[in-house]
């Protein structure tokens, strides 16, 4: 699947600063800070310290004031808050903790984004089909969203994500309330997205993902970004 190799040998993401206030409150301070390839980053901290403003930042969903400041560089170009083009908003997907689902089908959910961007019929059924077997959905392709489980849920997310050929994932609390087995599996995807090659960033307090082999945690205080002890 195309979706599935595409993010091999991409260059890393560094955040050269990101900067984010809250009145007097700086939020976010973060400099010269690399995200490899093939990795699982893991970053944990307090509810409210800015993980998941990190995540909206790098992936332009978050509207810049007058002090804060982005500069990165992904895929051989530099970006900041005011150079932000449309188009890299294809190359960074941010899952969140609790994604929105329509009303339709999994499978509808699922080949949104592929519709949004007017991929051939054709094309998209298969992109659909074979998502659908990678997150372990077949069976409920028909199922409207509301009768999933959370597990299930999360799947159907991540299966969203990755049909869109996303190079780098920011996924925020993917294994939250999942009971034992859910958790499981979603963590098996997740280690399938790192082995593809992709940037994967993980927002998470779930230890079970700290333990995966690999893993790269940090932990995020008064806006920066160390080594947990």
């Amino acid at each position: 699947m195309g979706a599935r190799t595409r993010g091999a040998g991409l260059n890393s993401l560094q955040v050269r600063r990101a900067v984010k206030l809250f009145g007097e409150r700086r939020l976010l301070d973060i400099d010269s800070q690399t995200f490899a390839t093939g990795v699982l980053h893991l970053i944990k901290g307090d509810n409210g310290v800015g993980k998941t403003t990190l995540f909206k930042m790098l992936a332009g969903l978050d509207k810049p004031e007058l002090d804060d400041a982005l500069d990165f560089q992904f895929n051989g170009n530099t970006y900041t808050h005011a150079q932000y083009p449309d188009a890299l908003r294809r190359e960074i997907v941010y899952i969140h903790q609790h994604p929105y689902l329509f009303s339709t089908s999994v499978a509808a959910n699922i080949g949104y984004g592929l519709k949004m961007r007017k991929m051939p019929l054709l094309q998209r059924e298969s992109a659909i089909a074979e998502a659908i077997h990678w997150a372990g959905l077949s069976g409920v392709e028909n199922v409207a969203p509301k009768k999933l489980s959370g597990g299930e849920k999360q799947r159907v997310a991540l299966a969203r994500a990755l049909v869109l050929n996303a190079p780098m994932m920011l996924i925020d609390e993917p294994t939250a309330n999942l009971d034992a087995k859910a958790r499981d599996q979603v963590k098996a995807l997740l280690e399938s997205l790192r082995a593809e090659g992709r940037i994967v960033i993980i927002a998470t307090h779930d230890p079970a993902l700290m333990a995966l082999p690999g893993a790269n945690t940090w932990q995020l205080v008064d806006g920066k970004l160390v080594r947990p002890l």
